[in-house]
C-alpha cells in the first residue's frame, strides 16, 4: 500500500520548483527583496496561484492588531513561504515561520535562504 500524497505535499514542490528556477538564475548574494520580485514573476510564469506580503492577522483580548505580521508568500492559500537572504537559516527563523503557521492555521511552511550555492541547501521544510 503506497502513501497517500498531502495536497501541501505538491504544493510545496511547486514553490521549491520555481525558487530553484529563480536562484539558478540569481545566484546568491542578493537582497531578500530581489528574490521575492523574481520569485513573483516565476510563479506566474508557471502559473502557480499565490498571494505575496500577505497581512496576518493577530487578535488579543478580543481586538484585532493591526499590520502585526507579514509572510513573504502564502502559495496555493496551503503553503507559507518566508524568503531569506543570510549567512545561515537560524532557529528564530524557524520560530517565526512557526507562529505565522499558527496564526494562518495552516499546516505547511518553506524558509527559503537563496544566500547559498545550492538552494536545495537553504529550503527547511516546516509542519505545524
Amino acid at each position: 500500500m503506497g502513501l497517500i500524497e498531502h495536497p501541501t505535499n505538491r504544493t510545496s514542490e511547486k514553490a521549491i520548483k520555481a525558487a530553484i528556477e529563480v536562484h539558478r538564475h540569481l545566484g546568491p548574494g542578493l537582497l531578500e527583496s530581489s528574490y521575492q520580485a523574481c520569485l513573483c514573476r516565476e510563479l506566474e510564469l508557471q502559473e502557480i496561484t499565490y498571494r505575496s506580503q500577505v497581512a496576518i492577522p493577530l487578535e488579543y483580548k478580543g481586538k484585532q492588531i493591526p499590520k502585526t505580521y507579514v509572510i513573504d508568500f502564502l502559495i496555493e492559500e496551503c503553503v507559507a513561504v518566508e524568503v531569506k537572504s543570510v549567512d545561515k537559516l537560524l532557529p528564530i527563523h524557524t520560530a517565526q515561520l512557526m507562529t505565522y503557521l499558527r496564526l494562518l492555521r495552516i499546516p505547511s511552511g518553506l524558509l527559503m535562504n537563496f544566500n547559498v550555492p545550492a538552494l536545495p541547501h537553504g529550503i527547511r521544510r516546516i509542519l505545524r
